[in-house]
């Protein structure tokens, strides 16, 4: 069995059939501690987060501000499977960069997509 972790496939060793641990209907509750995690580890910086089907969040500051979110990033990710960089149009990060990644299940599919804020380059 082969899964994907990022843009890299790895071999699953021993595993005959493996659930996927994400998919895409994850609620806004169950992606929060993740979404808490990854504003952590990046230096505090906002954090968005959704799974496929369904709204997610957005955290800043340490707390969810919102957990019923979508943002024109994430969107373009969970449609495209791909990294996006971009500066969006629209929505309360319109003008400041963000770099949104999709999370992939063991065949590839993009079920959630995660997102930072860089307000390193926001000139806020």
């Amino acid at each position: 069995m082969l899964m994907w972790i990022c843009d890299t496939q790895v071999e699953s060793f021993g595993v005959e059939e493996m659930k996927d641990l994400f998919h895409a209907d994850m609620t806004a509750e169950e992606i929060s501690p993740i979404a808490l995690a990854i504003f952590h580890l990046v230096d505090q910086f906002p954090v968005t987060m959704r799974s496929k089907n369904r709204l997610g969040v957005r955290v800043e500051t340490g707390r969810i501000l919102d957990n019923n979110y979508t943002g024109p990033v994430l969107e373009k990710t969970l449609a495209t499977n791909e990294v996006v960089r971009e500066q969006p149009a629209s929505g309360p990060y319109k003008g400041i960069p963000v770099i949104c990644s999709p999370l992939r299940n063991s065949k590839g599919e993009c079920v959630a997509a995660i997102g930072v804020i860089d307000l390193r380059h926001s000139g806020k």
